[in-house]
């Protein structure tokens, strides 16, 4: 039940960022970073799962932020995205805990001060990891700095954090 409720929540993000391959491609690697990182670190399937749904989500705020604000700053998305992202699971029917748990993520996946939960410290490394990437296209060293400093500040994970190195050859 857990993976067609995680399919089906895939299947509705890419229709609700419908005509924006950028964002969909995103959040599918944001989602298969999380799902990596948790495997590595062994973290139970319940966490997993409320991993991999925040996964999903984590950037639904960028729509009405770019709409109302037109910017896409955290803030932004997290004040707009986390009711978004509440509502959202609760009509695909996920346990109402889970749907909590993702709409708070969703609400603080931009603010790395008091990280509290795996999950949290997951999400944040997986999208890291992306931004990093997606970020710098035309500037080697500039990435390179950003993901050094990224690794030493914000990875707290050993997997997260070997990934961080072996991908951006730190």
């Amino acid at each position: 039940m857990t993976q067609s409720l995680l399919t089906t929540l895939a299947t509705e993000m890419v229709h609700y960022y419908q005509d924006d391959p950028q964002h969909i491609q995103h959040f599918i690697k944001v989602h298969s970073f999380s799902r990596l990182i948790a495997q590595l670190e062994q973290v139970d399937e319940d966490t997993c799962f409320t991993l991999e749904a925040a996964a999903y989500v984590h950037d639904i705020g960028i729509k009405p932020a770019l709409a109302q604000y037109h910017s896409s700053a955290g803030p932004y998305q997290e004040r707009l995205g986390a009711p978004i992202a509440l509502e959202l699971l609760t009509r695909l029917g996920f346990p109402p805990a889970v749907a909590q748990r993702v709409s708070y993520l969703v609400g603080h996946h931009h603010t790395y001060t008091e990280i509290d939960g795996l999950d949290y410290q997951i999400l944040v490394e997986a999208d890291f990891l992306v931004n990093l990437y997606e970020d710098y296209p035309e500037c080697e060293a500039a990435r390179r700095q950003a993901a050094s400093t990224a690794c030493q500040r914000i990875f707290k994970t050993s997997a997260g954090t070997r990934l961080c190195r072996e991908m951006f050859g730190l």
